[in-house]
Parts: C-alpha cells; structure tokens; sequence
C-alpha cells in the first residue's frame, strides 16, 4: 500500500476553502490572477517560493503549516522550530518570565498550541492549590487541568458558561488548523462529565461584567477573572508562534482586594 502526499495545490484549494475565499479574492489581495491561482489548485503551475509565502500569509495559514506548504512545492522549510530550553532562546525565556512576574498577584500562564503549560506565575500556582498529583505531573494541560472532574471544574461557580466558551474556542481553532492532537485533546475534554451545581452556580451578588468571567472558588471565597490572550507579532519561528500569553483580570473589586493582599 502506498500513501499519497497532498500536492501544494491541494493543500492551497484546501486552506481557501477553508477560509471561505474565492480564487479571486485570493488573486485579488496577493498580487496576482485567478487563472495563476486556478493553474497551481490544478497541478498545472508550480508556484514561487514568495508568491506560495505572500498567498498563505493572505490566507493566515499557521507557520507550522507554510512549512508543510512550502514542502509541497519542492521547496525548503523557511520557518525553524527551535526548543524553548535551546540556548538560542533565552532572551525570549528571560522575557516570558518578567513578563509572568510583573503580573502578579493577577495569574498568568503561556501555553503551546495544544494548551501544554510551558510557564505560569505564583498567581496560577495558588488557583492550582490541592489539585491531585496526576494532573500537575508534567506536562500540565490547562484545558484538562480546568475542565477535569478532579481538576478546576468543581470550584468553577459558572461551569457550564465557562466550559462553552473553551470548547467553542478550540472548536475555532481546530477549523482554523489542521491539528490532530488539538483535536484529540478536545475530544477527550468534551467527554469530561460535568456535574450540576445545586445553588444553580451564580453569585450571590451579581457583578456587571465587561466580558464572560471565570468564576471560581479559592480558599472559601469567590474570585471573577476575565482572560485575554496575546500570541506574537509576526514569529519566524513554528515554536514561538503557537505560544499564547494569558492573563487573568480581576473582575471585581472584592477579587482584586484578595490577590492584592496576598502579595502584601
């Protein structure tokens, strides 16, 4: 038995599809002409080393993926994955760390594209506080470490509006993707049964939020986060591209109270 390799212009066709443009529209924002575009889809023209990179940067192709692209085309990988342990990036570990550290008390974590935790401050430690060893054995998963049964999950005051929206954001991801272990992960955190709390979830005092918060116990009280995440402006590297910073806000005046007294 043999297995094909995708042609560049199979994998091209499929990452326009997937982004919902039209050969046109793609020729349109790349320089070029639907009848080039229409020539490489079909195998009849090979493309350039810059129009093949010009076309998945329009297209917002992962790096990780351009280089599969450019592979296809018979062309060298442009972009290097170098380990984050490898001397080259400590300048880039030094900048992560200060980073992480000067958001305290507030938590904040950087995780890979499959949500593998590669750093985390004090303020992450203290939420992970008395959760069982098997899920804090590296590499810690923030997807498994908040939606486990044993994990985050039970503390999480509003569950089921919290776990919605992380499902939903991998969902986005793997449509935007081609990830298998992306996909794995969340079909095993799908799976996880979510238990119904019998106060009906919600806090006693409602807050007006900006923005859907995580709302979770700690230590007997009630703390309200609102997450943002920061990715890498234009990386050369497959590694340091699929690094997301996120950082938890507090939501609230009582949340902000408590981190801030705990740093005291």
């Amino acid at each position: 038995m043999t297995t094909s390799t995708p042609t560049v212009g199979a994998l091209l066709r499929t990452w326009r599809e997937r982004r919902g443009i039209s050969q046109l529209e793609l020729a349109g924002r790349a320089g070029s002409s639907s009848r080039h575009i229409s020539f490489i889809e079909t195998g009849r023209s090979r493309p350039g080393e810059e129009l093949l990179l010009r076309l998945a940067d329009r297209l917002d192709v992962p790096v990780r993926e351009r280089n599969s692209l450019l592979l296809a085309a018979g062309y060298a990988p442009r972009y290097a994955q170098t380990a984050l342990d490898d001397p080259s990036m400590a300048t880039l570990r030094e900048g992560i760390e200060r980073l992480l550290t000067g958001y305290e008390p507030y938590p904040a974590l950087v995780v890979d594209a499959v949500y593998n935790v590669v750093a985390a401050n004090r303020g992450i430690l203290m939420l992970l506080d008395g959760l069982p060893e098997h899920l804090l054995t590296p590499p810690l998963n923030a997807m498994r470490i908040t939606l486990h049964p044993e994990g985050l999950a039970p503390r999480i005051r509003n569950l089921t509006e919290w776990r919605g929206h992380l499902l939903a954001q991998m969902e986005r991801q793997i449509a935007l993707a081609r990830s298998e272990p992306l996909r794995t992960l969340y079909e095993e955190v799908s799976s996880y049964p979510v238990a119904e709390r019998p106060d009906g979830g919600e806090p006693e005092e409602p807050v007006p939020y900006i923005a859907l918060p995580l709302v979770i116990e700690h230590d007997g009280r009630l703390l309200s986060f609102v997450s943002s995440i920061a990715t890498f402006n234009t990386p050369m590297d497959v590694t340091v591209a699929e690094l997301a910073i996120e950082t938890m806000l507090p939501a609230d005046p009582a949340t902000v109270k408590y981190l801030r007294s705990l740093g005291d």
